[in-house]
C-alpha cells in the first residue's frame, strides 16, 4: 500500500515480513516496538499483539535508517520526542532524557518506539464546507475530538480545499498558513510537505503554535491559519492577535462535546470574545472521523446531528 510503502522500507526485514502477512494494512495506524516486550500493530480499531519479542538491535537498526545512518545530526529533532520520515510518518521515541539547565537535550538508551502511519483521505472534509464557508467568508471553526478520531486527517483536508479552492460552492483559494507544532499535518520532511495542505499553504513546521501564529501574521500574510491542539494560555493570547490581525482561524481541541470548551478556564477568553463560530465534533463511533454534530456558536445550538442508529 502507498501509505505503508515509507514504513515498511525503515523496518529490519523479519519485522517487514511479519507485517506483510498481516491483513488490512491498508488501516494500519501503529506499530509498536518495546524492548523485551510483544511487537504491538494497531490495524484499524484491532490491537494485534504479535508473539515476536522486540530487542534492542531492532530499535538501533530501525533508528540507523531513519537517520542515515547519522543519529547525531538529528539530536534536535529527537529531543522533540520523535522524527518524521518520507512519507510525513512520524517516529515517536522514548528513552532515557538528557536534562541541562531544565531543559531536554536528548533522548539516549532509547526503549521504545512507536511509528504512527501517516494517512491522507481527500475529500472527507467536502460535505463539512458549507458549514464553514458562508456568505463567501471561511468560518472560525474548532474541531472538538478524543484521541485517534480524524481530527488532524480532518483538518488537513480543510487545509488543502481551502487553499486550492472549490468550484462548485464557488470558494475561491485563499492563503492559508499551517502552524505543525508536531509535524502531524503536513508531515514536513526536509522541510517539504509530504501531505497535500494546498497549492497557495506555507507551513511552519516544528513551530510551537504561540510563536508560530505570531510569526506568520508578521512574514506571510495569511488569510487563514491553520494549528492543531490548542490548550495553552500563550495559545489563547496569540489567537486573540490573529482575530484582531482580521485572519481566520481553523483549529482543534481533545475533547468530547462543546462542554469541554466552555469547561476548561484556558478557553474563557476565546469564549467571551467569541472567537469561534462553528464547532464540528468527532467521534469513532460509526468508525474513525465520525461526525457527531456540527454547531453553531451564534445560535448556541446544533446546525446538523448524525441520526441515531
Amino acid at each position: 500500500m502507498k501509505d505503508t510503502k515509507d514504513v515498511l522500507e525503515i523496518l529490519p526485514a523479519h519485522i517487514k515480513k511479519i507485517i506483510n502477512n498481516l491483513k488490512g494494512l491498508e488501516v494500519m495506524q501503529e506499530i509498536r516496538l518495546k524492548i523485551n516486550k510483544p511487537l504491538i500493530i494497531q490495524v484499524g480499531n484491532e490491537e494485534i499483539i504479535t508473539d515476536y519479542i522486540a530487542t534492542l538491535q531492532d530499535i538501533k537498526l530501525i533508528l540507523q535508517h531513519i537517520s542515515n545512518y547519522s543519529i547525531y545530526a538529528y539530536e534536535e529533532e529527537i529531543k522533540q520526542g520523535y522524527l518524521t520520515i518520507k512519507g510525513g510518518h512520524r517516529v515517536g521515541m522514548c528513552g532515557s532524557c538528557v536534562v541541562e539547565d531544565g531543559k531536554i537535550k536528548t533522548i539516549k538508551s532509547l526503549g521504545s518506539l512507536n511509528i504512527r502511519v501517516c494517512k491522507e483521505v481527500k475529500g472527507c472534509s467536502n460535505s463539512l464546507l458549507p458549514f464553514i464557508f458562508e456568505n463567501n467568508q471561511v468560518l472560525n471553526t474548532i474541531i472538538i475530538s478524543p484521541p485517534r478520531c480524524g481530527k488532524t486527517t480532518l483538518i488537513r483536508d480543510i487545509a488543502r480545499n481551502l487553499s486550492d479552492g472549490v468550484k462548485n460552492i464557488n470558494l475561491k483559494g485563499r492563503k492559508v498558513c499551517i502552524i505543525d507544532e508536531r509535524s502531524e499535518i503536513s508531515g514536513c520532511y526536509n522541510a517539504i510537505p509530504q501531505m497535500d495542505v494546498g497549492i497557495r499553504t506555507d507551513v511552519l513546521d516544528n513551530c510551537p503554535k504561540a510563536e508560530g501564529i505570531m510569526m506568520a501574521i508578521r512574514s506571510m500574510a495569511p488569510e487563514i491559519i491553520i494549528c492543531d491542539e490548542i490548550g495553552t494560555h500563550k495559545d489563547i493570547e496569540s489567537i486573540l492577535m490573529a482575530l484582531n490581525s482580521g485572519i481566520k482561524l481553523i483549529t482543534t481541541i481533545h475533547g468530547y462535546g462543546i462542554e469541554d470548551l466552555y469547561n476548561r478556564r484556558v478557553f474563557q477568553d476565546i469564549i467571551d470574545n467569541h472567537v469561534f463560530q462553528r464547532a464540528i465534533v468527532l467521534s469513532d463511533k460509526s468508525g474513525v472521523g465520525t461526525v457527531e454534530f456540527i454547531y453553531d456558536f451564534d445560535k448556541k445550538d446544533k446546525l446538523w446531528r448524525k441520526q441515531n442508529d
